[in-house]
């Protein structure tokens, strides 16, 4: 948000009814006076443009048409127009940090994400799925079967939908700076290897197959993701780290948290590629048949899931989730799942050599 005269960075804060100005500089004589584009031209090409004004004091709340209580108007940063901080749904209880958009305003930034992600609204409002972790049914088996297996459970998504377009945002923003799209779906392509090649069945020592139960839950958190209800977590840019993941809310473990997706590719063909986050897909009993997923042009949040330094006793500390490679319906998948449970704010980390035990990670933080 622009600067306001009383408080820096809160430049919805109207109560002095006049913004800060800059300082204006007066033309050198010796140079000729630069030629400034067109407002309309402004306009036209910048994201959103605000038209500053000497005078504020006919400001008034679009919602109950009062100018009273100046210190709870806020201003938006595209539309230039007040709203009492009470007269929002839901209610604004602090002064926003940064830009703040009206919900006319937001709506434009709303349907961007859902292009972005290609998010199907739903036809049924009412229909809704039970989340509820702990009381899912459960077929009634033996009680030592039951604590040999661990089932997958579904991700909670938050329940506010500002919240959850916030981290679309953050996922939106990452992709973009990668140049990458987004996809949560393996993809073939007639240069790379083809969908006939990923079979379970070519796996050397064969591979564990999802169950029934975990394949309901896998389709659960694919069709709640397709609906916007994405998992919840959040995309930060760490100088250290790079792009890395937090989580927004708590996640119990062996909480589903996302597939592994990208390009499907011969791993023969990207020996040389100096791609840092390869997946292994299939391990064939004929190497040249082997399979990896390259996620350096399309692929989802778990492109952004750091890696642990597994030679040193705090890198393995903080490992807290896995990547395990499943067979569903007789395909290969990799599934990032949660190994405990992940506090709100912690950071998320799995081990790159779950397999191979070759990736070099003396280097990581």
């Amino acid at each position: 948000m622009a600067p306001a005269t009383i408080m820096a960075g809160a430049r919805s804060l109207v109560s002095s009814r006049r913004r800060t100005e800059a300082p204006r500089r007066r033309p050198s004589p010796s140079t000729p006076p630069k030629k400034l584009r067109p407002m309309s031209e402004i306009m036209a090409r910048a994201k959103y443009a605000v038209v500053e004004r000497a005078d504020y004091s006919d400001i008034i709340c679009e919602q109950c048409g009062s100018g009273e209580r100046p210190g709870e108007l806020l201003l938006c940063d595209k539309c230039d127009k007040g709203f009492h901080m009470r007269c929002l749904r839901p209610i604004v209880v602090r002064i926003p940090i940064g830009s703040w958009l009206c919900p006319k305003c937001s709506g434009h930034r709303r349907k961007r994400i859902i292009d972005f992600f290609k998010i199907q609204k739903s036809g049924d409002g009412k229909k809704k799925c039970n989340l509820n972790q702990d009381t899912r049914k459960r077929r009634r088996r033996p009680l030592v079967l039951l604590k040999k297996r661990r089932r997958l459970l579904p991700f909670l998504p938050s329940e506010d939908p500002n919240q959850r377009l916030k981290q679309m945002g953050t996922l939106a923003s990452a992709l973009t700076a990668m140049q990458m799209e987004f996809s949560d779906d393996l993809t073939y392509s007639s240069d790379m290897a083809p969908r006939s090649a990923n079979q379970a069945k070519f796996e050397n020592g064969g591979m564990q197959v999802l169950s029934r139960e975990d394949m309901e839950t896998l389709e659960l958190c694919r069709s709640m993701s397709r609906r916007g209800e994405c998992p919840p977590f959040i995309v930060v840019f760490d100088s250290c780290e790079g792009y890395t993941v937090e989580a927004d809310a708590q996640i119990k473990d062996m909480t589903f948290i996302a597939e592994y997706t990208g390009d499907v590719d011969y791993i023969k063909n990207r020996e040389n590629d100096d791609c840092d986050s390869m997946m292994t897909l299939l391990l064939a009993t004929n190497p040249s048949e082997s399979l990896v997923i390259c996620p350096d042009k399309c692929g989802n949040i778990a492109r952004f899931i750091n890696g642990i330094n597994n030679h040193t006793p705090e890198g393995k500390k903080k490992q807290n989730c896995k990547c395990v490679r499943y067979s569903v319906n007789g395909e290969c998948r990799v599934l990032l799942v949660a190994t405990r449970d992940i506090a709100k704010g912690e950071r998320l980390y799995y081990d790159y050599n779950g397999y191979e035990h070759e990736y070099p990670t003396h280097h990581f933080v």
